[in-house]
């Protein structure tokens, strides 16, 4: 594969219903075994669960949940000299949102409950509110690369 090439990227239509992206990425990271449809109705439910519970427009719990979960540093393994350190890097916005939106889903599947419309509703608005395990991760994250600040000379 060529080197030179730099690789656009590929920015994914916008649902039907609420016409955002966040929304098609956030589908397209849900899908399991290329099920797109069953990956929509499980999130349009529960964004009205959202709605019905929060008493708030969905969108914005969406968009604030995404935005208290997106991390804005992170650390990277770097081998120098024989021994590796954990070097802080600051992360791009579009990573940012795939982390975000990737660490809602996962603790989304971890959650006790009913069904995953419910759980992943749950998660959403515990998010919204900074509460949550998705919230923590991001926070042990931060932490991480606070601790290792002192490696940040080896950054690439």
């Amino acid at each position: 594969m060529s080197r030179r090439a730099v690789i656009e990227k590929r920015i994914p239509p916008p649902d039907a219903v609420y016409s955002s992206q966040l929304i098609s990425r956030f589908v397209h990271r849900m899908m399991q075994c290329g099920k797109k449809s069953v990956a929509q109705r499980v999130l349009y439910e529960a964004l009205a669960i959202v709605k019905e519970r929060s008493k708030v427009e969905p969108m914005e719990v969406f968009n604030k949940a995404v935005k208290n979960v997106t991390p804005l540093v992170e650390v990277k393994a770097r081998r120098v000299g024989g021994s590796t350190y954990q070097v802080p890097i600051e992360v791009k916005q579009q990573r940012g949102t795939a982390l975000a939106t990737q660490w809602i889903i996962s603790n989304s599947r971890k959650r006790a409950g009913r069904s995953f419309s419910e759980r992943l509703s749950a998660e959403l608005i515990d998010a919204a509110n900074g509460a949550g395990a998705s919230v923590k991760k991001r926070d042990e994250t931060h932490k991480m690369a606070e601790a290792n600040k002192a490696f940040a000379h080896y950054r690439y």
